[in-house]
């Protein structure tokens, strides 16, 4: 099977759609939404391409409100990045405040529950938008990181990788006077910092070659890496559905791979607290926050799983030699 690329498009303008038949919340619809996604559960494995929405338990803001709109402010462009001393400056200096929310951030128990249901075999992978690493944090084995990881920083120059606890070090050396700022978080990692902060920002270069460093993710206006996307075009090829979790699709790359699954005969699941860019595409939603969703999805799944399983029967008493 050819697999089409999916690519540039961190930015391409998606447009709010209404929600579907699909989309139910509350009462006794939220049950028998949620009851027919268990029951694809049960067709495992299924792969699940999650979003920011899975990492709000985690503290960790969602771009986006209920009803799709941005609600953060413009995230960097990577040609602005790779052109303008002055954008690096900016990105850094916000970076900078912001890693420490997003460095000691902890798995929220959607998270966990998807690094369970991977153990249990009904979770055959996860496709993350997210650039926070919260899923390998968890446990979770085979993520492919759709976006990157804001956990890494690359050079550019020689291509060399370090930690970005490492850069937080280096940041703080070549800014002291920083250690006291504070700023509201992103999902990238950054922060709101003042322009005038931002402009006497020192960024160091790679210590091996002084290229420029960059954080190993896929920026706004940026090509998802093409072995990456066949990684993920292969896994929902393998897999019996497609589970959305946090995310509205807004984005291409994260939309593309919904389209794709439908366009394969895969049925496409989700659980998202609001609309979605494929919601015309979707067998079902359940419109609530996903973590919770994912637990009770969870429990289905043991319950079913101990159903299915035979009682042993109790040994019986040994003789005695008499």
């Amino acid at each position: 099977m050819s697999h089409e690329p999916v690519g540039p498009d961190r930015d391409m303008p998606a447009p709010v759609v209404g929600r579907g038949e699909s989309s139910v919340s509350g009462g006794v619809a939220d049950e028998q939404a949620i009851d027919r996604i268990a029951l694809r559960l049960r067709g495992a494995p299924v792969v699940v391409l999650s979003g920011a929405g899975l990492s709000t338990a985690s503290g960790i803001p969602a771009y986006r409100d209920r009803d799709g709109r941005w609600q953060q402010p413009a995230p960097m462009q990577h040609r602005d990045f790779l052109a303008s001393a002055a954008a690096r400056q900016r990105y850094w200096a916000r970076s900078f405040v912001g890693w420490r929310r997003m460095g000691l951030a902890s798995p929220a128990p959607g998270h966990r529950v998807l690094r369970e249901m991977e153990r249990r075999g009904i979770v055959s992978s996860v496709i993350t938008q997210n650039v926070d690493g919260l899923h390998q944090k968890a446990g979770s084995r085979r993520v492919i990181e759709l976006h990157g990881g804001i956990g890494r920083v690359r050079c550019l120059a020689c291509g060399e990788r370090f930690a970005r606890a490492a850069m937080q070090e280096w940041l703080l050396a070549a800014n002291p006077g920083m250690a006291s700022v504070v700023g509201r978080s992103a999902p990238d990692g950054d922060a709101q910092v003042a322009d005038c902060v931002a402009s006497s920002f020192q960024v160091p270069d790679c210590p091996h070659c002084g290229g420029m460093l960059k954080p190993d993710v896929v920026f706004f206006g940026d090509s998802v890496p093409r072995a990456r996307v066949s990684a993920a075009l292969r896994a929902i090829d393998a897999a019996h559905a497609l589970l959305v979790v946090g995310s509205s699709l807004m984005v291409y790359s994260g939309f593309r791979l919904a389209d794709y699954a439908h366009r394969q005969g895969r049925p496409v699941l989700a659980i998202n607290d609001g609309v979605t860019r494929a919601d015309h595409l979707l067998e079902v939603k359940v419109a609530s926050e996903c973590g919770a969703v994912l637990e009770r999805l969870l429990a289905r799944a043991v319950a079913w799983a101990d159903q299915a399983t035979p009682a042993t029967a109790p040994a019986s008493p040994a003789r005695s030699r008499s």
